[in-house]
């Protein structure tokens, strides 16, 4: 395994921390800043659509530049955001202080996947992906429930001052450890020929299940304080061990996830996709058990985090010799479920349904995903989608997904 991957893993460790840790300490924020259950939730939300426009902006300002400089740039941004939130006196602060941070995260994401993907054999390419995402997995079996008890005994601003150390370090490894250039098939593009890439329908449709196959998972969990605590009737201290399972679940998901995408993206996104479902319709009848919760909480990790390797590859193989922007893109897109799925709970959770109904309302955003990759993977099928061009290139990327 490349060293720089490490790396890679890292710098996805401080920024998947910053994103996440918020989920358990929701209700302490809410507390503090004397907002309702639903105002603090848009700290998440809020963070999700900054990360769009990082990926989609941010991404396109720097596909002309060196990708080793650019992520420590943006690891620098990422930086900042986390001062910002440690010291907020308000709400508004706290607010820009995430932004600023979420602007980071997608372009990260979206050249990091890239960057991942040059270092390794053609074969082995969504798995590379997946160990990058394991920072994001580590965030959450570690970083998550261990911020999450530190917020709670000292504070939720200790928990972003700490978050603020980590980027420093991640930041560090960057610097020490990324190779300049990988030896990989792709490099730093121009802006138009990365925009080419959006001319593949499937690289649209791959984005559509990023959005719906994501956003409900995220969904669901995004209140699932709330939902152990009212519903499952756990203490409010042991949410940070709760979250500890859910952790396992995403790094099992991860690491499965990125294999099997390997030997076919496609079926691999179709059977966790429909899994997913059944897991969240599962999580919300048997929310009041707790010996269920557990379960429940274990499997959506697993199989909503099992969907990200493949999907990332997924836009990857169809934007072809440009993948930098349409990654980045597809980190937004990632995003722009969570703040569908974050905010459609908030929604329900307002209208009085109760705190199982974000969970009912992820498995329904998960279900048109599914509706959506399996029309993907039909119309992959077609004679015409066994290549990409892009121009008079025809796709670096060998066409995994077709199953």
């Amino acid at each position: 395994m490349p060293i720089g991957l490490i790396a890679l893993a890292l710098g996805g460790f401080g920024i998947g921390l910053t994103e996440f840790v918020i989920m358990g300490l929701l209700p302490e924020v809410a507390a503090d800043f004397r907002v309702s259950e639903a105002t603090a939730g848009w700290l998440i939300s809020g963070y999700a659509l900054a990360v769009v426009v990082g990926a989609l902006l941010l991404t396109a300002a720097v596909t002309r530049f060196e990708r080793k400089p650019v992520l420590a740039v943006l690891l620098v941004l990422f930086v900042a955001g986390n001062l910002i939130s440690a010291i907020a006196p308000g709400y508004g602060v706290m607010m820009a202080g995430r932004i600023i941070a979420a602007l980071a995260h997608g372009a990260f994401f979206g050249i990091g996947a890239v960057v991942a993907a040059d270092m390794v054999a053609p074969t082995k390419k969504a798995g590379a992906i997946a160990i990058m995402f394991t920072g994001l997995t580590a965030a959450n079996v570690l970083g998550v429930p261990f911020g999450t008890m530190l917020g709670q005994a000292a504070g939720w601003r200790s928990t972003f001052w700490a978050i603020t150390v980590i980027g420093v370090i991640a930041l560090a490894g960057i610097i020490t450890l990324v190779p300049r250039t990988g030896h990989g098939d792709t490099v730093p593009g121009t802006l138009r020929s990365e925009l080419r890439a959006f001319r593949s329908g499937q690289v649209w449709l791959s984005i559509l299940v990023t959005i719906l196959g994501y956003g409900g998972m995220f969904g669901a969990f995004t209140y699932i304080a709330y939902t152990l605590t009212e519903v499952s009737g756990f203490a409010a201290s042991a949410v940070p061990w709760l979250l500890i399972v859910f952790g396992v679940g995403l790094f099992i998901g991860n690491t499965i996830g990125g294999k099997a995408a390997d030997r076919n993206v496609d079926r691999t996104l179709i059977v966790v996709l429909a899994i997913l479902v059944v897991v969240l319709v599962a999580f919300a009848l048997t929310a009041g058990n707790q010996v269920l919760t557990v379960a429940s909480i274990v499997l959506m990790g697993g199989f909503g985090f099992a969907t990200v390797p493949g999907l990332q590859m997924r836009v990857m193989t169809y934007a072809a010799g440009a993948p930098t922007l349409a990654s980045g893109a597809n980190i937004g897109a990632f995003n722009v479920g969570n703040a569908l799925g974050a905010w459609l709970g908030g929604v329900t959770i307002t209208a009085g349904l109760g705190y199982t109904s974000p969970i009912w309302a992820g498995a329904g955003i998960t279900l048109l995903g599914l509706a959506v990759m399996v029309i993907a993977a039909a119309r992959a099928k077609r004679p015409a989608a066994q290549q990409v061009s892009i121009g008079s290139e025809v796709a670096a990327y060998p066409v995994t997904a077709l199953m």
